[in-house]
């Protein structure tokens, strides 16, 4: 049975308790789907959520797309590169991300993320290119 959304935020709560609040909703092998609440208080003024909760997202996305392309918690799978470019403010309730596979290999997964808030799907604050390498067998 493959890998499910479920299993995966099982496995991040049990290794890291006190984790950011990112929940897996859709993971297959070739995409992921995140979200996570944005927090008023560690919003910037306006309302705005910084980059570094942005960043945090799509890092965490790339890293669920691994685990739907090995089909396992890879918890040693590592960020080895990230681009990211931001288009406008967020804010909302609910920010998203969804990691869309590009490439798998080996060792290493590449994919693209786009991240919005709300159901504003259509209209992305960021994109991102990244991959993950994966530990040696």
């Amino acid at each position: 049975m493959p890998l499910d959304p479920h299993q995966v935020n099982e496995a991040i709560d049990d290794a890291f308790p006190s984790a950011i609040a990112v929940r897996c909703v859709t993971l297959a092998p070739d995409h992921a789907l995140v979200r996570c609440p944005i927090d008023p208080e560690g919003s910037r003024p306006g309302g705005f959520v910084p980059g570094p909760t942005q960043f945090a997202l799509v890092d965490t996305a790339l890293w669920y797309l691994t685990f739907g392309v090995v089909d396992r918690v890879e918890l040693m799978a590592l960020t080895a590169d990230v681009d990211m470019t931001f288009l406008r403010p967020a804010s909302g309730r609910m920010l998203w991300a969804r990691a869309d596979l590009l490439s798998a290999g080996s060792r290493k997964v590449v994919g693209t993320v786009r991240v919005w808030c709300d159901e504003a799907e259509d209209r992305p604050c960021a994109v991102a290119k990244g991959s993950y390498a994966l530990p040696r067998s």
